[in-house]
């Protein structure tokens, strides 16, 4: 039986990927996660007590610890989505950007290269290291066009940046090493417990409580959506099928300006929570963050013709399901705002061993 190690299980996109491999398969989920501001052990309430996942509260950063981790647990494959991921917070503070996306991923290499090294034959062949990254590497498109996995990289924030370098340290880690790795760069994630800062959530959550709904700048600015159970389903085939060194890019198909996003939002809102409707009168454009890159946007042709992937939602659909959420998991979303989250790993796991 597989045994997945997952760094970052406690954030976004991890905690989708940790329930779905507990829910469809009888694989055993390692979730390490340092448990920073976003991390959230709630999100994986209705997996915490199932025997084939355990949490470890460790920073990939301590190289002792993430080697007892690869010891204790003898995983056959990682997942590697541990990041800092806000552009905003990067360009406040990039530092913990780069302690935690670059050193922590070589950190993690080198853990995973030590371990995979003293494998047998069979067990090291079956290895893979899948590292998780973002389109952000590749700067910012025109009008026109698309990012391929041949797309050169052109990083404009510390958040891209510090993703750029882990990118290079995984394929040469590959190249010099021989570790079996498979990278992969998606379009922004939405979807059930997104943390309250980003686009998605910030806007449900402000036009449900009657407070204004920021857009950087005119509005403009183009991002591919992907529904984040979409995106789980891609990683998960890209680990069982994806070839060892090589990149797949993983995107919705859905182009959309940031005040298309918002007035959608809107319109959802007027339907399901018409107090306050319409919502979009709550619309107000802020100057612009520093190095805001114009447009994103994937082409997800290769996994789709090479691992047969495509979304399963369409914009619309995933976005319906997500605004339906917010609304219905109230106190999740208290739980965040005000920080009581954070208690509530202590309260739950201070009788019992996190690994």
């Amino acid at each position: 039986m597989k045994t997945i190690l997952i760094t970052g299980g406690a954030g976004f996109i991890g905690s989708a990927v940790v329930r779905q491999f507990i829910a469809d398969t009888d694989c055993h989920i390692v979730n390490v996660d340092k448990l920073t501001y976003a991390g959230n052990l709630q999100s994986l309430a209705s997996v915490s007590d199932n025997p084939r996942y355990r949490f470890e509260q460790v920073d990939i950063c301590d190289a002792a610890e993430v080697a007892r981790v690869f010891r204790e647990h003898q995983p056959s494959a990682v997942m590697h989505l541990a990041a800092e991921s806000h552009v905003d917070r990067s360009i406040s503070g990039p530092a913990d950007f780069i302690q935690t996306n670059i050193v922590g991923t070589y950190t993690l290499l080198e853990a995973a290269r030590e371990y995979w090294r003293g494998l047998d034959a069979e067990r090291k062949a079956a290895f893979r290291f899948h590292h998780i990254s973002t389109d952000e590497v590749y700067g910012s498109l025109g009008e026109n066009g698309f990012f391929t996995e041949e797309t050169a990289y052109e990083p404009n924030s510390p958040y891209s940046a510090s993703k750029a370098s882990s990118d290079h340290l995984v394929r040469a880690w590959h190249h010099t090493y021989g570790l079996p790795v498979v990278t992969t760069n998606c379009s922004n994630n939405y979807g059930p417990y997104h943390f309250p800062e980003k686009l998605i959530p910030l806007v449900i959550l402000n036009a449900v409580n009657g407070k204004s709904l920021p857009i950087y700048g005119k509005g403009d600015n183009i991002r591919d959506w992907l529904y984040v159970d979409d995106h789980a389903r891609a990683l998960r085939l890209v680990l069982e099928r994806g070839e060892p060194g090589e990149t797949y890019n993983i995107g919705g198909w859905n182009e959309k300006t940031n005040l298309e996003v918002v007035q959608s939002i809107c319109a959802i809102l007027d339907e399901l929570h018409p107090q306050g409707a319409p919502h979009s009168q709550l619309i107000t454009f802020v100057q612009d963050r520093p190095g805001h890159d114009r447009r994103y946007a994937i082409d997800a042709t290769k996994i789709a013709q090479d691992l047969g992937w495509k979304p399963q939602e369409t914009f619309e659909s995933g976005l319906r399901k997500t605004v339906e959420w917010y609304l219905q998991n109230t106190d999740w979303v208290q739980n965040v705002t005000s920080g009581e989250y954070q208690n509530w790993v202590q309260k739950n796991y201070a009788n019992r061993s996190m690994a």
